[in-house]
């Protein structure tokens, strides 16, 4: 079982659809608890956060702090951390099971993670494009972008240092999993195009 680990920060218009998607996953008996750590800045996410049956944690304005917050308030053994605005696409649940089931049959729990492929919301080349330079970038450096999500083992998560302080804190925790234990699921997250 997993834990969800979203940092909220501002409005909690892409929220709700973010929530929605996890309900595959919670009705699989895969998602444990989903935890919205928020920085106070949007009084309608403790709502939401109600109303969706998630656990709400005020934090501080400090992005890292926050991650780091909600992975020490999560009881689950596998963490997987969320940007408010990022939709898990069908088949994930499935996949993530298959990926963690393995990770831990093998006993590779401190030597992998994994990540979902971009998928951008929009419509013609543009977002198709910037698709295919993530992949080639995630081919050529072995670094997705932050906002791909990441989901590893607790003991790999403390392993690591967990997150630092400040704005890049998912950036700097990748980079810190590196290459070789990152593994890229063939599910996708859809993004915002701007994003």
């Amino acid at each position: 079982m997993i834990s969800v680990v979203i940092p909220t920060s501002a409005g909690a218009k892409r929220l709700i659809p973010t929530l929605s998607s996890l309900v595959p996953g919670a009705a699989a008996g895969l998602v444990r608890e989903v935890l919205l750590v928020d920085s106070g800045n949007a009084p309608d996410v403790a709502e939401i956060a109600d109303a969706a049956g998630c656990e709400y944690l005020a934090g501080p304005a400090d992005t890292g702090a926050r991650l780091r917050q909600g992975a020490a308030a999560a009881r689950a053994s596998w963490l997987l951390f969320l940007e408010p605005s990022g939709l898990l696409q069908e088949g994930w649940a499935r996949e993530v099971r298959n990926f963690t089931d393995q990770i831990e049959r093998t006993g590779a729990a401190e030597r992998r993670a994994a990540t979902f492929r971009l998928a951008l919301d929009g419509f013609g080349v543009s977002p198709r494009v910037r698709e295919a330079a993530a992949m080639l970038r995630h081919a050529l450096t072995g670094r997705p972008r932050p906002e791909q999500g990441l989901l590893l083992h607790r003991r790999l998560y403390e392993t690591l240092g967990g997150h630092t302080p400040g704005p890049n804190a998912n950036r700097r925790l990748l980079s810190r999993v590196g290459r070789k234990r990152l593994v890229l699921l063939r599910s996708q997250i859809l993004l915002p195009e701007e994003g």
